[in-house]
């Protein structure tokens, strides 16, 4: 089963909708939290050698991700082949994935 449809069940058994705009304000915490392990844990990136991210933030921050794309109606998996496409191209392009915006 596909991580999407498995975050898509969590949400229905556990009756926990909710509209978009929530599971990005969610999203955005949850990446927050990733970054505050980075920084606490680099002493602000002076020394990144001894970064440490926790897996059950990542875990939070990808579940919260896949919130969003179901409360969009929008699959995961295709937008995600969709923008290593574009990496792609840019890479043959111009030899960086960047946008250069």
């Amino acid at each position: 089963m596909r991580a999407q449809e498995r975050v898509a069940e969590f949400l229905d058994e556990y009756d926990t909708d909710a509209d978009p705009e929530y599971r990005i304000l969610d999203l955005v915490s949850e990446v927050g939290e990733l970054a505050k392990d980075a920084n606490d844990s680099t002493d602000y990136g002076e020394s990144p050698e001894d970064l440490d991210v926790k897996r059950d933030e990542l875990g939070d921050a990808l579940f919260s991700l896949l919130a969003v794309a179901e409360s969009l109606d929008v699959d995961a998996e295709r937008a995600l082949d969709e923008a290593l496409e574009k990496y792609r191209g840019r890479i043959d392009e111009t030899g960086d994935p960047g946008s250069g915006e």
